[in-house]
């Protein structure tokens, strides 16, 4: 279901990154947070970026068609107890707090989301748009790796394919696609490693740069009675409290507090220690809260993202992590433990090596101060995957326009993530489906009138 069994890192092995791999893409296997872009990203992207276009009041028409198609609303039920205790931490300190909106039809309320909805509640692209494009006579072709796009000119002529085995493997089949337009949609990874491996044209070397991750820390919390984070939606309340704090572009980077599901294999593997100090973590498994900080990058000068690499293997994510980056990961680690504390928290453990367990909120901040944090001693992970491939009007800046139309080639656009001049500031389901609905709407109406 994800890529490299989940165990994908960045080039220094420093960012732990889940990506799906399976028919629905990660939409199969995400935590179904469906949220709009942010007014602040659309006001920079047009500011900064040259990107035309996407105001809110210009793309609310089209979150609101893909919210009606994919049922996407406000979750009712109580939130679990992992979520309860952000909302709780929230009103007690009087921070701001939203009820999350979700891609659900009869969910089952399992928590599951993350290993591929056990009924077919979540409204991903495996059981709504796929199914509906198989039915207007698509063909469906998985277990195939796109090798390369072949290109003459200004055209691209064919892709090019190796399909694969049960296994994931190469087998000796080739497989040669040949279509009147193309539409890459392989993530803000795989689009750009596609597009290199392909020798597109890129005359200021954009593809693969400004890659974005928000880069996310853990902060666990052992409270008296059971949370069974395991249980229940996976999220369903985030905090906007300290995303646009500093403005935009301000002095400091932003960053969105939510929580994860509390499953055995994800906190076994993203928690510190070893031997008989994880084996004490893992037996207050039930009474664990875990608390997570999305860095928002991609704004401020000193967060310029990562790249995309072409490696003899296929590919690598280089994502330097700077001075910048560490002080607002001091910040997010003092908020979350005020929050937890706040909502009756016994003890919290920022989750970097080193770090002791802290017994209230003064001795939290105090010792926060202080951690020796840094890569491969901080557990930094993401699953927001976004840039390599940016739209705009100035091709100095993007591949492709504001519509996702390659500036090289006229049968080319890209349709994911990866056209994301910066990190969003939100979880980028909803703001992929919405832009995507727009721009393939147009698309095939110009498609049609050409034909």
């Amino acid at each position: 279901l994800y890529h490299q069994a989940a165990a994908m890192k960045t080039k220094d092995k420093a960012i732990g990154i889940f990506q799906g791999r399976a028919v629905g893409g990660s939409t199969t296997v995400n935590w179904t947070t469906s949220i709009r872009t942010p007014r602040p990203t659309l006001d920079f992207w047009a500011k900064d970026k040259s990107v035309q276009g996407l105001s809110r009041e210009e793309l609310d028409p089209w979150f609101d068609k893909m919210e009606k198609r994919l049922n996407i609303s406000k979750w009712e039920y109580e939130p679990n107890r992992n979520n309860q205790a952000l909302k709780l931490g929230c009103e007690k300190l009087g921070w701001d707090y939203t009820v999350i909106k979700r891609n659900v039809k009869g969910c089952w309320n399992t928590g599951y989301c993350g290993m591929g909805c056990p009924v077919n509640a979540k409204q991903s692209m495996l059981v709504t748009t796929i199914p509906a494009a198989l039915d207007k006579g698509a063909t469906l072709v998985s277990r195939a790796k796109v090798t390369k796009l072949e290109h003459h000119n200004d055209k691209i002529s064919a892709i090019k394919a190796q399909a694969l085995d049960e296994q994931m493997q190469p087998t000796e089949f080739k497989l040669t696609f040949k279509a009147k337009h193309y539409i890459i949609a392989a993530g803000a990874i795989h689009t750009p490693t596609i597009l290199l491996r392909s020798n597109l044209a890129d005359p200021h070397k954009v593809l693969g740069k400004r890659t974005f991750l928000h880069p996310t820390l853990l902060s666990g919390a052992i409270f008296s009675d059971p949370i069974n984070g395991h249980s229940g939606a996976p999220q369903s309340i985030y905090s906007d409290e300290f995303v646009w704090k500093h403005g935009a572009a301000g002095g400091e980077l932003g960053y969105k507090l939510e929580v994860p599901p509390v499953h055995p294999i994800l906190i076994a593997s993203k928690t510190i220690g070893y031997g008989k100090t994880h084996a004490a973590l893992m037996e207050q498994f039930n009474q664990l809260q875990v608390t997570i900080a999305l860095i928002r990058d991609g704004y401020h000068e000193q967060s310029q993202g990562g790249q995309v690499l072409l490696t003899d293997t296929g590919f690598a994510i280089d994502y330097p992590l700077n001075e910048t980056f560490w002080r607002s990961v001091r910040r997010a680690f003092g908020s979350m433990a005020e929050l937890q504390f706040a909502a009756g928290a016994k003890q919290v453990l920022p989750i970097t090596e080193g770090a002791p367990y802290l017994n209230s909120w003064k001795e939290a901040k105090s010792a926060i101060g202080t951690l020796d944090l840094g890569p491969l001693k901080t557990v930094v992970a993401s699953a927001h995957v976004m840039g390599g491939c940016p739209m705009g009007e100035d091709t100095k800046l993007s591949m492709v326009d504001s519509l996702g139309n390659s500036h090289y080639y006229e049968n080319l656009s890209v349709m994911d993530g990866s056209v994301f001049p910066t990190s969003l500031g939100a979880n980028p389901q909803l703001t992929i489906y919405g832009m995507t609905a727009r721009n393939a709407t147009l698309l095939a109406e110009r498609l049609k009138s050409s034909s």
